[in-house]
């Protein structure tokens, strides 16, 4: 199973940003959760095949219409699943 961990800095919150990714994780199959950062960054954790992660990890770096996405720092791994689906964590 492929992980990414990806943290999108820029104007991202109150945006719609976490719901956006929801949408897009679960359309792309995909398990993990989003999550708003005390600093205003919004964290992404995301796993399942890397065709898909890779769909998602462009979809973040544009954002919903209302975002400025400055910057995408991504982190990739493998191991066992953690999640059952995808969720907005809070």
């Amino acid at each position: 199973m492929h992980h990414l961990h990806a943290t999108i800095q820029g104007r991202v919150q109150g945006v719609g940003y976490r719901h956006f990714i929801l949408v897009e994780a679960t359309r792309l199959g995909l398990r993990g959760a989003v999550r708003n950062l005390p600093d205003g960054d919004v964290e992404v954790i995301a796993e399942g095949q890397r065709e898909q992660l890779d769909r998602l990890l462009e979809r973040a770096r544009a954002g919903p219409s209302h975002a400025r996405v400055s910057r995408v720092v991504e982190q990739w791994a493998e191991g066992p699943s953690r999640y059952r689906r995808f969720a907005i964590e809070p």
